[in-house]
């Protein structure tokens, strides 16, 4: 065994030696198919919304649409219950 061995074992937790997943751990949802989903979602609405940005090119609509789809995709991502 050597140093560096040693002083891992003895400081990191023991998850990290055998890179096991946290059953409990919050980001183990973003490898569920109905997170990815809602993740495809979200990439659809920011590719409309930048469309409609490029389009109209205005900076005003371009700040109201790029916060509204921020709250937006907030909203389609948020797991509470």
């Amino acid at each position: 065994m050597t140093p560096r061995d040693w002083f891992q074992r003895l400081v990191l937790p023991g998850w990290v030696r055998d890179q096991s997943p946290d059953r409990n751990h919050p980001h183990k949802r973003r490898f569920t198919p109905g997170y990815r989903r809602k993740k495809g979602i979200v990439r659809n609405v920011w590719i409309a919304s930048g469309l409609v940005m490029i389009l109209q090119a205005s900076p005003a609509l371009i700040l109201a649409m790029a916060l509204g789809t921020t709250f937006l995709s907030f909203v389609i991502l948020d797991e509470t219950p």
